[in-house]
């Protein structure tokens, strides 16, 4: 039983009936994607943003920070690559926390883990590309995701930088021992109900621009064009992805709509889930921010890490799923 048919015959309701426009046509292709990907992906948001903010309500920050302060090797950058996947951030509201880890005492290559990991593998993306794409798809993404981010973090960790982060950072020790307030259900409940509502009117406008996009491909670009730049055949179409994603900014939601529609037009699926991987976790805004707690030359070796990860994920992809 497909449980977007419902989705499907309202879409299609809307578009060819209560619009009027002729079906096949160019319009009507891109305005009944528009609808359909808009409501399921904002429903899918909803859902799991709550049930992941049902989670947090047990690992707030210091709890979290308590964790990750204890310098287990190795296992600290699994725990935190870990937490970043139940932690529904974009790359650039990541960075908070993860100075807040920095201040608390948790190793720099651990921190690292999770900033990767937060926007790169996040649960809104895992269950939109369960979705589309099946559990196979899914599965690879989240594995190659938590890869780069605990051998990102291992590596920096490895590379001593604790110089390049800005001085100021570690003259505002936190105690991350604090006492943990108990919440009834109810408490939680309305937690992930404002903590739900606050995170869709921060990412809706993102949604709703990657899905414009995507209906307007869908529906206007010819099917072999993207194919002839980016296609199955192109050894260099990973590395351009990424490069091209870097100075683009959005989240998970407003990408994954994209990533439908380019396999769709005959761009391979590590092409465009580097293309997303490199929009998410990568990006010019978060750089600026990053900007102000450390040092260029540590914002271009995490960079440079992460880049190379990406990278290797998106041949891994082409070459499984060939």
């Amino acid at each position: 039983m497909n449980i977007w048919a419902p989705l499907k015959f309202l879409a299609d309701w809307l578009t060819y009936g209560i619009f009027s426009i002729a079906h096949g046509s160019l319009l009507g292709e891109a305005v009944n994607f528009f609808i359909f990907d808009t409501v399921k992906i904002l429903i899918l948001l909803t859902v799991i943003i709550y049930a992941v903010s049902i989670i947090r309500s047990f690992l707030p920050p210091e709890k979290i920070r308590g964790i990750l302060s204890r310098k287990y090797p190795f296992v600290g950058n699994i725990l935190a690559a870990l937490l970043g996947i139940v932690t529904p951030f974009c790359s650039c509201s990541a960075v908070p926390l993860f100075l807040g880890f920095v201040e608390a005492g948790v190793p720099l290559g651990v921190t690292f883990s999770f900033l990767v990991a937060s926007p790169m593998i996040n649960e809104v993306a895992l269950v939109l590309l369960i979705g589309m794409f099946g559990w196979k798809v899914a599965l690879i993404y989240i594995v190659s995701g938590l890869i780069i981010s605990i051998v990102a973090g291992l590596i920096i960790g490895k590379l001593k930088v604790e110089s390049l982060v800005e001085d100021f950072v570690y003259k505002h020790k936190i105690d991350a021992t604090a006492n943990i307030a108990e919440m009834s259900w109810q408490e939680r409940h309305n937690y992930a109900i404002g903590y739900t509502l606050d995170i869709i009117k921060k990412v809706w406008p993102y949604i709703l621009v990657g899905i414009e996009i995507g209906a307007w491909i869908h529906g206007y670009v010819p099917t072999d064009f993207l194919a002839r730049y980016a296609g199955r055949d192109k050894w260099y179409a990973v590395p351009l992805a990424t490069l091209i994603g870097i100075p683009l900014y959005s989240n998970a939601a407003g990408v994954i709509p994209l990533v439908s529609v380019l396999t769709e037009k005959g761009v391979s699926m590590g092409t465009t889930l580097a293309f997303m991987m490199a929009v998410t976790g990568l990006s010019l805004p978060e750089f600026m921010i990053l900007k102000k707690v450390m040092k260029t030359k540590l914002i271009l070796i995490f960079a440079g890490i992460v880049g190379i990860g990406i990278i290797f994920t998106g041949y891994l992809f082409n070459f499984v799923l060939k």
